[in-house]
């Protein structure tokens, strides 16, 4: 496998609060993530009938790390506290965190080359720490839509 060149902006810092969030998880080793288009697609439909739902973004989250290769992932909607979670779904808590945030400009399917851009470009030679916890994909509205741009990578570093 060939790596693709990605030249990063350099990322905003935001800081926010504690969030929850609700969706659809499945687990992955990080060199097969096919079946996360599948996900998205079976969790699609739901989107609109989530109590509690805050805002308009989607968010994917790469979490549950075991060193060896796997994760869990959650695609899922933010929602309040207090709001109940639907049978099948799961309720996970961001905790909160000082986040570095890129935008991937590209098409869905090279998203993978912006995350390895991250980790092999940016995180060495950065003055941010990484720390561990979730990391999120963060999908504006009109996503599905296009496939193309619209995406946010939030990456928790030390404050």
């Amino acid at each position: 496998m060939t790596e693709t060149e990605i030249t990063l902006d350099e990322p905003r810092i935001q800081d926010r609060k504690a969030f929850y969030l609700a969706g659809l998880t499945e687990r992955y080793n990080i060199r097969r993530i096919e079946g996360i288009g599948a996900q998205w697609d079976q969790f699609a439909p739901q989107i609109g009938q989530i109590p509690g739902r805050v805002g308009h973004l989607a968010y994917g989250v790469c979490y549950g790390f075991d060193g060896k290769g796997n994760m869990d992932y959650l695609c899922g909607v933010e929602v309040s506290e207090d709001a109940a979670t639907p049978a099948g779904l799961k309720r996970l808590r961001i905790d909160e965190h000082r986040w570095a945030v890129f935008f991937h400009r590209e098409h869905i399917s090279k998203i993978k080359d912006t995350w390895q851009a991250i980790f092999k470009q940016w995180a060495p030679a950065s003055p941010h720490a990484l720390v561990e916890g979730p990391q999120l994909e963060v999908y504006a509205e009109d996503f599905d839509h296009t496939k193309k741009g619209g995406v946010e990578i939030w990456i928790p570093v030390a404050r």
